[in-house]
Parts: C-alpha cells; structure tokens; sequence
C-alpha cells in the first residue's frame, strides 16, 4: 500500500468503461494515503456519460486501488 499525490494519473473504472483521469488533491493536502477518505478533483482524458452518484474504482495495472463516488460534474 502507497500513497498517491497531486497529478496522479490511473484508470477510472465507470460501469464497464476503463478511462485515465488526473488527479488534483485539494489545497493543502499534500497526499492521499491508503484508508484517507478525500475530495478530490479529476479530469478524465476522455469526455464519457456520468451522473452524480455514480461510483466508481480507481485502477493501477490490473488492481483496483482506491474507490469512489461522483459528487459534482464540472464541464
């Protein structure tokens, strides 16, 4: 287990679509160690269909990671 930092880049698993989005922690929070709970934003590479509630896992070579949920769309 390893923390991640400020433009992290791994796979968004939505539904049945594999998407690479990169990640911005919020102010002041420098990484995100296993078992944080964080807000973050992230800006997927790829424009794909997806709602608030929506969740989803966060993917590195094959494993999942880290998990989610949508809470706000920023277009």
């Amino acid at each position: 287990h390893t923390p991640f930092f400020n433009n992290y880049r791994p796979q968004f698993y939505f539904r049945t679509t594999d998407v690479t989005g990169v990640i911005s922690l919020p102010e002041g929070v420098e990484m995100c160690m296993p078992g944080d709970n964080v807000d973050m934003d992230v800006e997927l590479i790829t424009p794909i269909a997806i709602e608030n509630g929506l969740r989803f896992a966060i993917r590195e070579g094959g494993r999942t990671v880290g998990s989610g949920v949508v809470i706000a769309i920023n277009e």
